[in-house]
C-alpha cells in the first residue's frame, strides 16, 4: 500500500492527456481533430459490425466506442490509443449472451473492468506478458475464423432463421441453406469487399471500410433492394443519447460468471497493451501501462451503464489515429465525440445499411487480425510450441475460449518448466574447456566506437522478453553495429524468438546493424529450426565474440550493411 501511495504522488498516475497540454496549440488541436473524425468513421461501420456479431444489437457498439473512447483517451497511459469493441470478444461475449443474457454480459463486463482497475493499482497488469506467444497467436486464429464464419450467413442472404453459437453446428446449418442464398445480397457483399480492399489502393486517405459503407447504404436506399438491413432485423438505431441506467448486480453469479470474467479482463489488457506497444513503436513514445490498464477498467464498468459491451485497445484505429495526424489523446476524444454527433444527427439513415455490407467489413477485420502469416513461423518450432498453439486454436474453435487459454497456459507452463531443467549443466573443467572460452571472453578484447554490445543471461522465454525491450527502447544511443551476446542465454522459446526479431527489424528500420554471437546448443537449435537465420542472415550469426567483433569491422569498412548511421558514424 506505501508502494502504490507513493506512485500517486510522485505523479507516476497522471493521464497523458494532462501531460500533453504542455506547449499544446492551435496547430496541434487541428491535427488532432482531423485524425479524430477520420477515426470515428472508420469505427462507425466496425462498431456497428461487432455488436451485430456479439450478438447484441448495432447501437450496443456505436455507444461501447463513444464511452470506451472518451474514457481511455481522457484517463489512459498512452497518447494516442482508439478504444472501442473489438474482435476479440465476440466470440466469448455471443457465448456469454447464449448462456446468461444480456444482463449476465453486462455483469461479466463490470467484474472485468474491476479486475482492470485492480491490476492497474498493484501493478500486476504486468503480469499479461506470461501468456506465450504460441498462445496468443493459437486464440488469435481461431477467434478470426470464428468471425468470419458468423458472416457467411449476412454475406450470402442465407434464410436462416438462427446463426448457432457452436462451430461445426453454424457450419452444417450453412450447408444445409446455401440453396437459399440471396443473389443480390451476395453481389452486394462482394462489391462491398472489393471496395474496402481496392479503395485504399487508389486513394489511400479514404478507408475502404467507409466507401463500403457508403455505397452499400446509397445502393439500399435508392433502390429499395430486398436486403437485409440494420432497419429490418434491428428496426434501425436510436436517436439521440443513450439511456443511462446500472445493471442488475446479481451477487448468486459472481462465482459462476467469474472465469469469463477474467478471460474478459485478460484479453482486454492484452490487446490493449499490445495496442499500446503498436503505437509506441509508431511514435517513439513510452506508455504507461498500469495507468491505461486502470483507464481501460474505467471504461469497462462505464460502457454497461448504456448497454455497451466490453472496451479495449483496437490496433488498426490506434494505427489509423496515428497515419491520420493525431498527435495527442484529443484525437480519441475526438473520435468518440464524431460518433456521438453521427448518432445524434444522422441516425436515421443507419437503418438502410445492408448486412451483407457489415458482413464484408468483418470478413476484412477477421483476416486482418488473423495473424495468418506467423503459422508459418509457429510451425517451424519444435513440436512443443506446436501442441500449445494447435490446442489452443482448435479448442478457441470447437470448445470454449476460456477453455482454451487455461488449457494453453498449463500446457505452456509444463513447457517452461521443461525448458528450464534442461537449462542446468554439470561439467568438468579442463584445460581444453579453459581453451574454448577464451574466444567468448570480453577480457581482452577491444571493443571500437562503432559497436555496442548487450547480452543476455539466462532463459530468454515468455515473461522476460520485456527487459529486451525496455533496455532498447531509445535506439538512438546505441552505436551503428550491435552485437546480442547470447553466450549466457540458456534457453529461449518463441516468445523470445519474436523479440528477438522486432530488435532486428528496429534496428535495421533506424539503419544499425545487427550481430548474434555464442548462442549455446539450444538456442542455436532453435533459431536454426525458426529459420530465423534467414531473417537476421547466416553472416550475421557468430560463434563466438571474436568472430563477430571482426564481422562489425568488415560491416562498418563496407558501409553497405549499415547505411546512414554508419556514415554519419564514420
Amino acid at each position: 500500500m506505501t508502494r502504490i501511495l507513493k506512485q500517486f504522488t510522485t505523479g507516476n498516475w497522471t493521464p497523458e492527456l494532462v501531460r500533453c497540454f504542455h506547449g499544446y496549440g492551435r496547430q496541434t488541436f487541428s491535427s488532432d481533430v482531423a485524425a479524430g473524425v477520420t477515426v470515428g468513421l472508420v469505427a462507425l461501420p466496425l462498431a456497428m459490425a461487432f455488436g451485430i456479431a456479439s450478438g447484441v444489437n448495432p447501437q450496443a457498439g456505436i455507444y461501447t466506442a463513444i464511452i470506451g473512447g472518451f474514457l481511455v483517451s481522457a484517463l489512459g497511459g498512452t497518447r494516442l490509443q482508439i478504444a472501442g469493441p473489438t474482435g476479440a470478444f465476440v466470440v466469448i461475449v455471443a457465448g456469454i449472451i447464449a448462456r446468461h443474457g444480456l444482463s449476465g454480459l453486462l455483469m461479466v463486463t463490470m467484474m472485468a473492468g474491476a479486475v482492470l482497475v485492480f491490476l492497474g493499482v498493484t501493478g500486476l497488469g504486468n503480469a499479461v506478458r506470461f501468456i506465450p506467444r504460441p498462445i496468443v497467436i493459437g486464440f488469435t486464429n481461431g477467434i478470426a475464423l470464428l468471425i468470419a464464419s458468423t458472416q457467411i450467413r449476412d454475406f450470402l442472404g442465407l434464410r436462416m432463421k438462427e446463426n448457432p453459437s457452436e462451430f461445426f453446428q453454424r457450419v452444417i446449418g450453412i450447408w444445409r441453406h446455401l440453396p437459399s442464398f440471396n443473389p443480390l445480397a451476395l453481389a452486394v457483399g462482394a462489391g462491398s469487399l472489393a471496395l474496402i480492399l481496392l479503395v485504399p489502393r487508389v486513394t489511400p486517405r479514404l478507408p475502404g471500410s467507409i466507401a463500403a459503407l457508403v455505397a452499400g447504404t446509397a445502393l439500399a436506399a435508392v433502390f429499395h433492394l430486398p436486403l437485409e438491413t440494420i432497419g429490418s432485423k434491428f428496426g434501425g438505431i436510436p436517436q439521440g443519447l443513450p439511456a443511462l441506467s446500472i445493471p442488475e448486480f446479481r451477487p448468486d453469479l459472481i462465482l459462476p460468471l467469474l472465469p469469463s470474467a477474467l478471460t474478459v479482463a485478460i484479453l482486454a489488457a492484452v490487446e490493449s497493451l499490445l495496442s499500446a506497444v503498436v503505437a509506441d513503436s509508431m511514435t517513439g513514445e513510452r506508455h504507461n501501462s498500469n495507468v491505461e490498464l486502470i483507464a481501460q477498467g474505467i471504461a469497462n464498468l462505464a460502457a454497461p451503464t448504456v448497454g455497451g459491451i466490453p472496451v479495449t485497445g483496437a490496433i488498426a484505429r490506434t494505427a489509423t489515429n496515428i497515419r491520420s495526424g493525431g498527435r495527442t489523446p484529443v484525437s480519441g476524444i475526438v473520435h468518440a465525440i464524431t460518433l456521438l454527433a453521427i448518432v445524434l444527427i444522422a441516425a436515421p439513415l443507419a437503418r438502410f445499411i445492408p448486412l451483407a455490407t457489415l458482413a464484408a467489413v468483418l470478413f476484412v477485420v477477421a483476416y486482418n487480425m488473423g495473424e495468418w502469416r506467423e503459422i508459418g513461423g509457429i510451425v517451424r518450432l519444435d513440436l512443443a510450441d506446436i501442441s500449445v498453439w494447435l490446442i489452443t486454436f482448435v479448442l478457441t474453435v470447437i470448445a470454449d475460449l476460456t477453455l482454451a487459454v487455461e488449457i494453453g497456459m498449463g500446457l505452456a507452463a509444463l513447457l517452461y518448466i521443461h525448458r528450464i531443467s534442461n537449462t542446468t549443466t554439470v561439467t568438468t573443467v579442463t584445460p581444453e574447456y579453459i581453451a574454448r572460452g577464451r574466444v567468448h571472453s570480453l577480457q581482452d578484447k577491444h571493443v571500437p566506437e562503432y559497436v555496442d554490445i548487450l547480452r543476455i543471461h539466462g532463459p530468454f522465454l515468455f515473461g522476460t522478453t520485456s527487459q529486451l525491450a525496455a533496455e532498447t527502447a531509445d535506439l538512438d544511443r546505441y552505436a551503428p553495429i550491435v552485437i546480442l551476446r547470447l553466450r549466457n542465454m540458456t534457453a529461449i522459446d518463441a516468445t523470445g524468438l519474436h523479440a528477438l526479431e522486432v530488435l532486428s527489424d528496429r534496428l535495421k528500420k533506424s539503419g544499425r546493424t545487427l550481430l548474434l554471437c555464442g548462442a549455446r546448443r539450444q538456442p542455436a537449435r532453435f533459431l536454426e529450426q525458426a529459420e530465423f537465420i534467414r531473417h537476421i542472415g547466416a553472416e550475421n550469426i557468430l560463434p563466438h565474440v571474436s568472430a563477430a567483433l571482426e564481422r562489425a569491422r568488415e560491416v562498418f569498412e563496407d558501409r553497405s550493411g549499415v547505411g546512414r548511421v554508419a556514415s554519419l558514424a564514420g
